[in-house]
């Protein structure tokens, strides 16, 4: 059975011990003259994006949404054939191995059912069918996109290609998050292309 601490200690234990896992990516960028691991600058951002969309979060949310990139380094997306299914194909077992890695981190802390919901969040399960915690992490992970990756893809894609990401990633938020979307500042040349997404 597992061990489920009282108080808040043990969010602070999970937490730490998931930023440990982030330090250790390989993968480096600078953020205000200070370079860190991509992956705990992704988290952080992710954090940051949470308390904003959704400030009284449960602490199994939270934990999902520093999660959500989990040891994602170890497997690069050109492991799997750079085709659409290919793409899909990776997606897919990142999700469940992120799910089951921070699965075994939680059980130190928290109860079957808890780590079973940061699970079923880590993956995403519920989002058709309009799972309320599931679309505020959904929000989360478009709006750091918006935020922190737009520019970057966007410079190594056409603008066909864009203007498809741009809808999908839309298309996948709810108004509330919509509404932080239109909010994030943007490069003229960022906001015309958001323009013609948004237009169809």
């Amino acid at each position: 059975m597992a061990q489920t601490n009282d108080g808040g200690d043990r969010f602070t234990k999970a937490h730490a011990a998931i930023f440990a896992a982030h330090a250790e990516d390989p993968t480096k960028t600078t953020i205000n003259d200070q370079e860190m691991p991509y992956e705990v600058h992704y988290a952080q951002k992710m954090e940051s994006y949470l308390s904003k969309r959704d400030p009284s979060a449960s602490e199994v949310l939270k934990l999902a949404v520093c999660a959500q990139h989990f040891r994602r380094w170890e497997v690069p997306r050109s492991s799997y054939p750079m085709t659409k299914i290919g793409y899909h194909s990776w997606r897919s077992y990142l999700k469940k191995r992120q799910a089951q890695q921070v699965g075994e981190i939680l059980k130190a802390w928290y109860s079957e059912e808890e780590v079973e919901k940061c699970r079923a969040l880590i993956e995403k399960e519920g989002l058709k069918q309009g799972e309320e915690e599931v679309q505020v992490l959904e929000d989360v992970a478009c709006l750091v996109f918006l935020d922190d990756q737009f520019e970057a893809f966007k410079e190594k894609h056409d603008e066909e290609k864009m203007l498809g990401i741009l809808r999908k990633t839309w298309g996948k938020m709810s108004e509330r998050g919509r509404e932080m979307a239109l909010e994030i500042p943007m490069t003229e040349e960022a906001k015309e292309l958001v323009g013609k997404a948004l237009k169809g």
